[in-house]
């Protein structure tokens, strides 16, 4: 009756566990709804325009007019010739307010006025004939209409502005850090503090990019930075923060006086300036501030935010140019900081409170400064207000109430990051705040922009959507360049370096979308091909068609559609719909991703499997429909190599991926079915596979503008996935044999069959494994042979079952479970003394043969990769082996200790075994602590390929997970008071036992 209760007992606490597990992963997936449909189309065949020769142009002096009027006799220039001639006459009724756009286009052919309500709709007028010559259109083509624009609202990122075009630093494709590097060579760490030369070269860089941004129709620009600004004088006594004499105030100082005149230009070209930050931002003196006047970062208290708001006070003062800030609470640490400075960011704003009292106090402040603070929606899995950016509730929770005039919501259109297959942004169509759309240029998850990639379709059909649905939608955000590890991807910077101009397309796209939602991205697609590429019209025609084909290629190519088409929650988050490709270049190979892919996509196996031969085929007939086109027909014959040369980048890159595809599917439907025609299928994938990533290293491996992908992850996967099946065979061996040994134990008990070889040594397991309470008998007698067989055969099949269950490619995993195992022997050693340690062996070990055949039994069917597969796709097994597994492996406790209580007591018995316990866990707990719990769970995970290998490199598992860097200290002190109880248990005598010589007490207990 004891044994089923004790059995009842370990079997619902391993229930408890297995329900823990289930929870914490969360696996669930449904169809996504609201996937907008792209529908590209080629716009029809147009002659080029030339424009007239201006003999006249009348309009007024001040810079902003005279620099767009420049902008147009530049396109003039380059337009290859002229036709006729005209004047042009612009007029504009007052300077302000900016936010007036129109502008009426009137006159003749020959004589072209532009006039406007305000200097910003004139200058935009003037623009867009600068544009339109640019694209062989027309000038006159809005002759006798009003040009307004539908958001007056259009800031793009700093580009790549202040970055050098560093081949070194592009070369190992292995650097994840998101920041620019912007201005880094401007800055010194010492007096001066800005290098001269450098800010000069920064400074033509800034103005260049400006130009170009106003030419294309956007009017405000967002700078990285504020705290390297800011000396924090207005804080308490002006020293509080930065003492007289602190370096960062006279940085702070030098920083203002180099970068003070850039903003002056920008604004005076009609550009607005908004400084972008993290929060919290900090510096080591400020953080040390925080800590001695409010304990640490006391986000949720309002005075805290008084510290910003002086120091944005300071800021408006000493850069009057400056219109806002740009404040993002979702992201934040090193890997956006500048290496070897120690400004840096903190994520630190985790609640509603938080959230509110900074939004309250900055709103605040920008109304009195007469400024604007942009605050950012993207917190994705950042504490209680992890959901904002995609859940409406949560968005309501958090901002409902803050209806600030000087305050606005930037928010990303997708319903998630800048992939496919997502639902546009739900929480775009509520709150009462002012809203601007955030589009992304230079796709960060699609090849970083290395790829043909029209987005015209997507992004039309987003903001007419948004512009419907909510009124206090007035603007866009154009990531030009930003987004994602500058330099783990192509060499390509906007305006200087690489095949930039391809995703420049979607630039132009957005915002000539954002003034008129109702144009043809067709049209502007074409546009976009007659000012770089072509004005013949038969290669115009066939780059547009190429480039109608682009979506076709990319999503099918780089997404695994059945299961980019669910929604899929996962450990508590919600994974992108990409996924096997895992942030940004690496191929995963991990289990928990493939095994997800395939149970979500199963139904649908098949269509998952030809996408990628629909992409390479799309790919294929797109390179080979370019590279017969005329070069000479070209602008420039160098682009049609490059943009040939990318098209054979791409076949390549979807032959590879799709290969791959094949190759992880047909493996998860053999682990699925075990079916034969599947494991042959996947034999003559990974061939193809092996093929195709060979020439993609080869070709790409050196490459810093077209780079191959990191394939370290998916060899990895491919390595364990083709030992699983002979792993599979050594764990049927393993497993019959322990069955063998296990049955020889059990017919020992009859005497013609004690004798046979062994069977001592196993009869001694199998009676102590099962009925501790009796192995002092099951091993009276055993013959030093036997013994070696006691601790032998245990130990093998231990060693033998985790070596199978870890393909003998994790020796860490191996070594840290042995481990644990002596140093439990080992206390347990300590208190047995002279006493015989022989039954405590007996019963250990026979529990360790029990645990080891249900693991056995499951690594048999087919391998490892049939464990994994079902951990993480079938709840009903899951939660059946971990019940049976934990239940088995307390077992192994109990047993141990059920038996030493038949040496010491069973009061002093349990509590040697708690102290055991509790010293394998401080002694593990205090390791992985020292090494430190990130190092060692990449160390872990990169041997047994179970979470994204990418995942640590970038993201951190700690961080993704959740788990906190401080666990294996916890778990040290827990062992620490495991081992304190248990010497109370073990060592504290009964009144009885402290007589001398009182021998009798100790040999009754068993007796209890």
């Amino acid at each position: 009756m004891t044994l089923l209760g004790t059995a009842a007992a370990l079997l619902a606490l391993g229930a408890g566990v297995a329900v823990q597990v289930s929870d914490a992963l969360g696996l669930s997936a449904q169809p996504a709804v609201g996937i907008p449909v792209e529908e590209l189309t080629v716009a029809p065949a147009s002659p080029v325009v030339l424009p007239p020769e201006l003999t006249s142009i009348d309009a007024p002096g001040d810079l902003r007019t005279s620099t767009a009027l420049d902008a147009l006799r530049e396109a003039a220039a380059g337009a290859g010739g002229t036709t006729g001639t005209a004047t042009l006459t612009v007029r504009y009724d007052a300077l302000e307010p900016e936010s007036e756009q129109s502008y009426t286009l009137s006159g003749t052919e020959q004589a072209i006025t532009i006039t406007a309500p305000s200097r910003a709709g004139a200058v935009l007028g003037v623009y867009d004939l600068a544009a339109a010559v640019r694209a062989g259109r027309p000038i006159t083509e809005n002759l006798g209409r009003t040009v307004d624009s539908a958001l007056p609202f259009r800031m793009v990122d700093l580009g790549a502005v202040g970055v050098k075009a560093d081949a070194a630093a592009y070369a190992t494709g292995t650097d994840y850090s998101h920041n620019s590097n912007a201005f880094k060579d401007v800055m010194l760490a010492e007096a001066p503090y800005i290098d001269a030369e450098e800010m000069a070269r920064a400074t033509s860089e800034f103005h260049a990019f400006v130009r170009h941004s106003l030419a294309l129709g956007y009017n405000a620009i967002a700078v990285p930075g504020f705290i390297e600004y800011v000396t924090f004088d207005g804080v308490e006594d002006g020293t509080a923060v930065y003492p007289a004499g602190d370096p960062h105030r006279e940085r702070a100082l030098a920083m203002q006086r180099a970068f003070g005149p850039l903003f002056d230009d920008a604004e005076e070209l009609g550009m607005k300036v908004y400084m972008r930050t993290d929060m919290l931002a900090l510096s080591d003196p400020l953080a040390r501030y925080f800590e001695r006047d409010f304990g640490g970062l006391a986000t949720e208290d309002p005075a805290f935010w008084d510290v910003y708001r002086a120091g944005l006070d300071e800021l408006y003062a000493a850069l009057p140019a400056v219109d806002g800030v740009v404040v993002r609470i979702g992201e934040a640490g090193r890997v956006y900081d500048l290496p070897g400075w120690d400004y840096y960011s903190d994520l630190a704003v985790t609640s509603v409170d938080a959230v509110r009292a900074m939004l309250t106090a900055f709103s605040a402040q920008a109304e009195s400064a007469g400024r604007e603070v942009i605050f950012r929606s993207w917190s994705v899995g950042v504490g209680a207000v992890g959901d904002m950016h995609t859940n409406p509730d949560s968005y309501a929770q958090v901002l409902d109430g803050i209806d600030s005039p000087a305050l606005v919501v930037s928010t990303k259109y997708t319903l998630g990051d800048f992939y496919s297959y997502l639902p546009l942004n739900t929480t775009l169509e509520t709150g009462s705040q002012r809203r601007i759309v955030e589009f992304q240029s230079r796709r960060e998850f699609e090849a970083f922009g290395a790829l043909p990639n029209d987005l015209g379709s997507l992004y039309q059909s987003a903001l007419t959507h948004f512009i419907a649905a909510n009124p206090q939608v007035e603007g866009i955000w154009t990531w030009t360049q930003d987004g994602g590890p500058w330099r783990a991807g192509p060499m390509t910077l906007e305006l200087k370096a690489g095949f930039w101009q391809l995703y420049e397309l979607n630039t132009e796209l957005a915002v000539r979308l954002a003034r008129d939602p109702g144009q043809d991205p067709a049209a502007i697609t074409a546009d976009w091909i007659h000012e770089w590429f072509s004005e013949d019209p038969a290669t115009a025609q066939t780059l547009a068609t190429a480039m109608s084909q682009s979506r076709d290629a990319v999503t099918a190519g780089l997404y695994i559609g059945p299961f980019a088409e669910q929604r899929v929650e996962a450990l508590g988050l919600e994974p992108p719909p990409m996924m096997w490709i895992f942030e940004w270049d690496i191929l995963t190979g991990d289990s928990a991703v493939l095994s997800v892919i395939y149970e979500v996509s199963r139904a649908e196996l098949e269509t998952a499997i030809a996408g990628g031969v629909d992409a390479v085929r799309t790919a294929v007939a797109m390179r080979d429909a370019v590279a017969a086109s005329d070069p000479s027909t070209w602008k420039d014959p160098a682009l049609h190599a490059q943009f040939v040369d990318t098209l054979d980048y791409q076949v390549n890159l979807f032959e590879t991926l799709g290969s791959y595809r094949t190759m992880v599917l047909r493996h998860s439907q053999w682990l699925d079915t075990g079916s034969t025609e599947a494991r042959e299928q996947w034999a003559v994938a990974r061939t193809a596979f092996d093929g195709f990533a060979a020439e993609h290293e080869a070709r790409y491996g050196n490459s810093i503008e077209l780079p191959a992908f990191n394939l370290t992850a998916a060899r990895i996967g491919e390595t364990r996935a083709a030992l699983d099946l002979p792993m599979a065979w050594l764990a049927r061996v393993a497993g019959a044999l322990l069955v063998l040994w296990l049955a020889l134990g059990m017919l020992a008990r009859w005497p013609r069959c004690a004798s046979w070889p062994g069977a001592a040594a196993a009869r001694a397991l199998w009676l102590a494994g099962t009925r501790p309470w009796r192995a002092a008998d099951a091993v009276a007698g055993l013959s030093t042979g036997s013994r070696v067989l006691l601790v032998a055969v245990p130990a093998a099949l231990l060693l033998l079952s985790r070596g199978i269950y870890t393909w003998f490619l994790a020796p860490s995993h191996v070594l840290f479970t042995t481990v644990a195992w002596l140093l439990f022997a080992a206390v347990i050693a300590l208190a047995l003394r002279r006493r015989s340690a022989w039954p405590i062996i007996a019963a250990a070990g026979g529990a360790v043969l029990l645990r080891t055949l249900l693991l056995l039994a499951v690594l048999a069917v087919r391998g490892p990769g049939y464990y994994w597969f079902g951990f993480w796709t079938d709840p009903l097994a899951r939660t059946a082996y971990i019940t049976l597994g934990f239940a088995l492996f307390l077992w192994v406790i109990v047993a141990a200790a059920w038996a030493l209580g038949g040496q010491i007591g069973a009061r002093r018995a349990t509590g040697t075994v708690l102290a055991a316990c509790g010293f394998v866990l401080a002694a593990l707990g205090g390791f992985l602590g020292a090494v430190g719990l990130e190092q060692a769970l990449t160390a872990w995970n990169d041997e047994m390929s179970l979470l994204p290998w990418g995942l640590s490199r970038i993201l951190g598992l700690t961080v993704y997970l959740e788990i906190p860097l401080a666990t294996p200290w916890y778990a040290t002190a827990a062992g620490g008071v495991l081992i304190l109880l248990g010497l109370l248990l073990a060592l504290s005598r009964t009144r009885g036992s402290r007589r001398p010589g009182n021998r009798a007490q100790t040999r009754s207990v068993p007796a209890e």
